[in-house]
């Protein structure tokens, strides 16, 4: 999967909507043009509805593509987008100019927000230079220390993230800093048990394997020399971190150092979101909203067969 197809495919579904709390905001709208220009979806935008209706105008943007409504503050923004989520006036939600804690609170509300009963984790797909397809990783913004059982579900997600792009069997493997077992390192051993879980069953629609150092989990070659042999080491599709600082750590290296292009959503909750950083460029934010688009379209055909 390339990032170009990921855009492609999301253009193609029909009638997607996107709620933005606090959309009063430049770099915001720079993603929103630049993803009416590819045909992703039509926006719901929460915020001040003067300085919106500028930052359109300023654009030239058609103004059917948008439902405007005003709100005094952010915490209504993040609120009324949250539940016009829940209630299905749209399929994914996206955060603007609002504080991330005050925004968390509002899709983690149990009578307005986006709580499903299911954890909440983070996925990041990153499009490498020299890599011919995207890579995925988690958790590395949710879960600072994930338990056993966090990191079933942190897999459980993250393959269903990749899923909804068309990874039939996503190939994941479960990082620690070395390949074996060690008993006094606690990410080997939840690596090794994970395995054995998905082998009998336990963890489904995906191959894990681990533990797995990160040159061994994505270069053919570092595996080959270490004696790994299956179908996960050194073709990873999804990596798995033992902690968020691992996780931060490799996200903001294939940012910074690899110069990757990246899209990522919080996986869990009643319906994809888009938590992006200022930081992110519009065309990152764009890539991030074709990643959620896809996985609500996907939620939505799970729901439809229950």
């Amino acid at each position: 999967m390339r990032f170009s197809e990921m855009v492609e495919q999301a253009a193609r579904l029909e009638d997607s909507v996107v709620a933005i709390a606090a959309a009063d905001d430049e770099e915001v709208m720079d993603a929103v043009a630049l993803a009416i220009e590819n045909d992703l979806a039509r926006f719901h935008l929460f915020g001040d509805a003067t300085r919106i209706q500028q930052m359109i105008q300023k654009r030239a943007l058609r103004e059917s593509q948008f439902v405007i409504t005003h709100t005094s503050t952010s915490q209504e923004a993040a609120e009324r987008a949250a539940h016009a989520v829940r209630k299905g006036d749209a399929s994914v939600l996206m955060k603007g100019l609002v504080p991330t804690a005050t925004f968390m609170k509002a899709v983690l509300n149990k009578e307005t927000g986006l709580r499903s009963g299911n954890i909440l984790s983070h996925v990041a797909l990153f499009e490498v230079p020299g890599r011919e397809s995207a890579i995925g990783l988690t958790d590395a913004a949710i879960h600072i220390q994930p338990t056993l059982e966090d990191k079933v579900k942190i897999i459980e997600n993250g393959v269903s993230a990749l899923r909804a792009l068309g990874y039939g069997l996503p190939k994941v493997a479960v990082l620690a800093a070395v390949e074996v077992v060690n008993p006094t390192m606690q990410a080997t051993i939840d690596a090794a048990l994970l395995t054995q879980m998905n082998r009998r069953g336990q963890i489904k629609d995906c191959l894990v394997d681990g533990p797995l150092a990160l040159d061994n989990a994505v270069n053919l070659v570092a595996a080959q020399q270490k004696g790994l042999t299956g179908d996960v080491a050194g073709q990873a599709d999804l990596l798995v971190v033992p902690q968020i600082e691992v996780g931060n750590v490799i996200y903001k290296s294939l940012m910074y150092f690899a110069h990757a292009s990246v899209a990522a959503i919080l996986v869990g909750a009643r319906a994809p979101v888009v938590l992006t950083s200022r930081a992110d460029t519009a065309e990152a934010k764009m890539y991030s909203l074709a990643f959620a688009l896809l996985n609500a379209q996907q939620t939505k055909k799970v729901k439809q067969t229950i």
